[in-house]
């Protein structure tokens, strides 16, 4: 079935303790797209600037990822983010943002991207993502993602969207954030009875909180000895979950568990090296050897 992601695509420089990038391939709507990739083709609706390089578009294109929603803004820069991890590679500190074109993107959908049965909406302003639904023929299932940012400043119109959407994908402290709530558990079933059938806590190392109206379980982290760079491991986890709910044209609560096993492996190979890197060396059949190791791991 088709997926559509509409995200934000970006240059990053990205500093560690050891090592560092600068201007590498980046965006929530980049990872999400490549990590669904292993599963089937993906459509991508984002924008960028007259520097964007022409190698990264068709870097998408060979993953039969359908670039025909990547707008180019002439005399415009792409969107472009300088974040430096902590030591103990789970904090980071955002040292300068500059939205370029991708604050007034402003998403028109293609006719076909319209008919897509999957939706993404990656972390973006609830303003766009409902003007992406407003476009949409019915979907079967949209989930999106958020940030602390939007539920501080656009709290009114992320709560009219969460009873628009299937499900919501979003960090712990985000969790909290949103229900005045330091208890995850409480704090996930708080943010389902606010509109999403379902609602993922992601936890970084510690894995990811599942949450539906009948069901609650957590699943830890692919243990994962090289961390090299974690930028984009959620949206990886997001493009792997979403990716094989496409391709099995399902989201029946077997599938959602195996579904969340692939995000949390494709999550695990995103972190072992900067941007894509690591991704590029990575096939299915490595997404199904280590979610085989995983299903052991978690079996007794």
């Amino acid at each position: 079935m088709s997926l559509l992601v509409v995200g934000s695509v970006a240059l990053d420089s990205v500093r560690t303790p050891t090592d560092q990038r600068d201007d590498v391939l980046g965006g929530s709507a980049v990872y999400f797209s490549y990590a669904a990739s292993y599963f089937g083709p993906t459509h991508l609706v984002g924008v960028v600037g007259d520097d964007w390089p022409a190698e990264h578009t068709q870097l998408l294109r060979n993953r039969k990822i359908d670039t025909q929603g990547l707008q180019t803004v002439s005399g415009a820069k792409t969107f472009r983010w300088t974040g430096k991890y902590l030591s103990n590679m789970n904090d980071r500190e955002t040292l300068e943002v500059h939205l370029n074109v991708f604050g007034d993107f402003d998403p028109v959908l293609p006719d076909d991207f319209r008919r897509a049965d999957f939706l993404f909406l990656a972390n973006g302003s609830p303003k766009v993502q409902r003007k992406v639904l407003d476009q949409m023929q019915g979907p079967k299932l949209t989930v999106c993602d958020t940030m602390d940012l939007w539920i501080r400043e656009e709290h009114d119109e992320l709560l009219d969207l969460l009873t628009r959407i299937d499900g919501l994908v979003l960090n712990d402290s985000e969790a909290q954030l949103l229900t005045d709530d330091s208890n995850l558990v409480r704090a996930g079933h708080k943010v389902r009875e606010m509109g999403p059938k379902f609602v993922v806590i992601k936890k970084g190392e510690h894995g990811a909180m599942f949450f539906s109206e009948h069901e609650t379980y957590v699943l830890p982290a692919f243990p994962t000895e090289r961390v090299v760079d974690p930028t984009g491991a959620g949206d990886s986890f997001a493009g792997g979950m979403m990716g094989y709910l496409a391709e099995q044209d399902s989201f029946e609560p077997e599938v959602l568990k195996r579904a969340m096993g692939y995000g949390v492996v494709v999550a695990s190979f995103n972190v072992e090296d900067f941007s894509l890197d690591r991704m590029l060396q990575v096939e299915r059949a490595d997404l199904d050897k280590r979610l085989a190791e995983y299903q052991r791991m978690l079996s007794f």
